[in-house]
């Protein structure tokens, strides 16, 4: 299973790294990342795999938002992405 994990706000040093880390701190394995630095705005999507995920998606969110803060951050499981975006 795979969850999408979006980062948006002012862009500042470490942003992936903190991200990253909370990730591996919750055993969830980074699969891919693409991330854009629009003038001062930083703007990241991140597919992680959660089949050992030691936490509920909803800790991982919380813990994402506790350090890397002043950042808009959503975890989404991909089933619910996928239904969201089906045409």
């Amino acid at each position: 299973m795979k969850a999408v994990i979006t980062v948006i706000g002012k862009d500042m040093v470490g942003i992936l790294a903190k991200v990253s880390t909370t990730c591996a701190e919750a055993n969830a394995n980074v699969i891919e990342v693409t991330q854009s630095v629009l003038q001062e705005y930083f703007a990241m999507v991140m597919l992680v795999e959660i089949d050992n995920l030691t936490t509920d998606l909803t800790q991982l969110e919380e813990n994402l938002k506790k350090n890397v803060a002043g950042m808009t951050i959503h975890v989404m499981h991909e089933d619910i992405f996928n239904s969201m975006h089906r045409i």
